[in-house]
């Protein structure tokens, strides 16, 4: 009677670890099209005990480019996170570089977090330039100088794994991320370019089918575990 509640306990943990995987499975599709996301995997472990457990991964390797006719648009070749803060004082690091010009010309994300220390782009600017080092230059006249109007930041941690996610593809530091580091003199900004999520849509889903093929077998199991269960109950009755 013990064994068999002991595999009725097993196969529903084990069952409620494969339904937690498929969660991941499920959000790393659905954020296929975000820019800059990073796929999420639930590495599954079996312990001596037999129970599944699992830890949760972060695949940082850095998604494709794309080319974009928007000068607002930004990528980071290479690695690093941009600093982005809201209304309320809030700090956070972000590698989406779909921004926009905001309230009072502040170059923002798409939620309206100011990038950087606030770059304001002036209502008469021509155009403006985002180099390669973060540096930005508004233009008055198509044949004037540039003027320098500010710098967005780019920062690493030490542990990039340790970094938290936020709504709406953001990232807060923590004890295992390490505190932000400052990257000087480099070249990694891409304007006019934004960065795919580096979500692999063949993987995903052999990884949902996978899932759904073995939940189904641990059902099955449980169900007939469970008539054992019962069975043994009535012949001791």
């Amino acid at each position: 009677m013990k064994n068999l509640q002991g595999i009725i306990r097993k196969s529903t943990s084990n069952a409620l670890n494969q339904w937690e995987r498929l969660g991941y499975v499920a959000n790393n599709l659905a954020n296929l099209n975000t820019k800059g996301y990073k796929n999420i995997r639930f590495e599954q472990l079996l312990s001596p005990d037999g129970y599944l457990t699992g830890a949760v991964r972060t695949d940082y390797q850095q998604g494709s480019t794309q080319i974009t006719s928007n000068p607002y648009d930004l990528a980071i070749d290479g690695q690093g996170y941009i600093p982005v803060f809201n209304e309320r004082g809030q700090v956070a690091y972000t590698r989406d570089g779909a921004f926009k010009q905001g309230k009072d010309g502040y170059l923002v994300t798409a939620d309206d977090w100011i990038v950087g220390n606030g770059i304001k782009i002036p209502s008469n600017s021509y155009r403006f330039e985002i180099k390669k080092n973060g540096e930005v230059f508004t233009y008055e006249k198509g044949d004037s100088k540039g003027k320098k109007i500010g710098t967005i930041p780019l920062v690493v941690f030490a542990n990039p794994e340790g970094l938290d996610q936020c709504d709406m593809n953001k990232m807060s530091p923590t004890d295992l991320s390490g505190e932000p580091k400052l990257v000087k003199n480099h070249e990694r900004f891409l304007q006019n370019q934004l960065e795919n999520s580096n979500v692999s849509v063949f993987g995903s889903v052999t990884d949902m089918l996978r899932l759904n093929a073995s939940m189904l077998a641990s059902t099955k199991m449980m169900k007939v575990v469970d008539d054992m269960y019962n069975k043994s109950i009535n012949i001791r009755e």
